[in-house]
């Protein structure tokens, strides 16, 4: 595989890695943030989920600036926001800057998930562009990872560890948006979206420096035809994309009903709950850290050899089994078993759900309307997200936890009818042949 590819790729996937250090560094400084402001359940909950929010808002708007601006212009703006937002966490004065400032962050990660896996799918090969678009989802764990390892570190050098905890992200989001500059814009954006042929030929000469002239005209003639199939119905919500769109929708659906945000986001709180102290439940949230780098691995190691279909049946029984277990677990008070049911369910997210979203949605959509395609998917997830990251700590006040943990295992079980019946194997097959196979026109 061309290495530049893979350069390119990694680059505009470190906007995962920015994503997933963003989405759990709070993990560490929830409960001090509460105290610090005498927040009551509701407001902290607000506090909490506010990233989410603004990650509702970035994955509804991120198609926009991704066709409007195009992919690498966009990239570059999210990096841009991450920093903002990591110095507004880092100097708040009161929960309304924090709010604000988390809501800012939220916005870069909410296009993040619009922006970067569609790129990556435009300038991947066939063969390889499950691995390639899943280093996406690959820098998001490794970011959860480096930031319950940060969490960790900081949480004895004072009363202002949490600033710290929150702050760091600004370096990793100064190199991030200095190495956008490097990478090109998409071709399939500059062909069918801008009518540049004359640039879009000079990237996929770029990406195929083994093709001919005539190869990569032939090439760009493909990405022509298909994005002028759609240019006759420009509508995004029609009859034509309704299995995209309903793809789409259930797998973010399915993605948040397994309860993975509010494991990543209350993990610390979840082991207190199951009678572990403070500083052993931090460290428990690296090993969730670790778990889910390793699986992750494994998932993007799989996802081009056994396809994205059967990934996604690995995780479900995963899902199933450790979360009922948890469930279990909590009910019958043997507790000592919670820790490895956990580990257990972020393994089977890793390879399944983790490793699959966000290369599947990037996938099913033609090149005229994957960037609302992803949007929709993406703002599908956050709300979701959003929605349970606000309520999961008056669900466990409200409920036993194991009834919380039962109502994600259920939900997993309509999963695994959804991916018998409903979703298609997307491995392998070039972009423009994908729309053919679904039946879009």
């Amino acid at each position: 595989m061309n290495p530049r590819i893979i350069f390119f790729a990694i680059v505009s996937a470190l906007a995962g890695f920015l994503f997933g250090f963003d989405t759990v560094v709070i993990s560490g400084a929830e409960q001090t943030i509460q105290k610090l402001w005498g927040l009551s359940p509701g407001i902290h909950g607000i506090a909490m989920a506010a990233a989410l929010y603004g990650t509702v808002v970035g994955s509804l708007a991120g198609g926009w600036p991704t066709d409007r601006f195009g992919r690498k212009a966009t990239l570059l703006w999210i990096g841009v926001l991450y920093l903002v937002s990591a110095l507004g966490c880092g100097f708040a004065t009161g929960v309304n800057t924090f709010i604000a400032a988390r809501f800012i962050g939220g916005l870069g990660i909410g296009i993040s998930t619009v922006a970067a896996p569609l790129y990556i799918s435009e300038i991947a090969p066939p063969a390889y562009r499950g691995r390639l678009a899943g280093m996406f989802q690959f820098n998001i764990v490794f970011g959860i990872l480096v930031a319950f390892l940060s969490n960790a570190l900081l949480a004895g050098i004072g009363e202002n560890a949490w600033r710290w905890m929150l702050g760091v992200a600004a370096f990793p989001s100064i190199v991030y948006t200095v190495m956008c500059f490097a990478i090109p814009e998409s071709p399939r954006w500059l062909i069918g979206r801008k009518g540049d042929r004359e640039a879009g030929l000079k990237v996929l000469q770029l990406i195929e420096p083994d093709a001919t002239p005539a190869q990569v005209a032939a090439h760009a003639d493909v990405i022509l035809a298909a994005s002028s199939e759609c240019v006759a119905s420009t509508r995004f919500w029609t009859a034509g994309l309704r299995i995209p769109i309903l793809l789409a929708f259930l797998i973010a659906f399915f993605n948040q009903l397994s309860g993975i945000n509010a494991v990543l986001y209350f993990a610390p709180r979840i082991f207190e709950m199951a009678g572990l102290g403070t500083k052993a439940a931090l460290l428990q949230s690296v090993g969730i850290g670790v778990t889910n780098l390793i699986f992750t691995f494994v998932g993007l190691w799989l996802i081009d050899r056994l396809g994205r279909r059967t990934l996604l049946y690995i995780g479900s029984f995963g899902y199933i089994a450790s979360l009922g277990l948890t469930a279990w677990a909590f009910f019958t008070q043997h507790f000592a078993i919670v820790p490895a049911c956990i580990f257990a369910f972020i393994a089977a997210h890793a390879v399944g759900q983790g490793a699959v979203i966000w290369v599947f949605i990037s996938e099913i959509f033609p090149n005229r309307h994957r960037a609302e395609g992803q949007a929709l998917g993406s703002s599908t997830h956050w709300v979701f997200a959003a929605l349970l990251t606000t309520f999961f700590p008056k669900m466990v006040t409200a409920f036993p936890p194991g009834y919380v943990f039962l109502f994600f295992c259920g939900m997993m079980i309509l999963q695994l009818l959804w991916v018998q019946f409903m979703v298609p194997e997307t491995k392998g097959v070039p972009l423009e042949d994908m729309q053919k196979q679904l039946g879009i026109h």
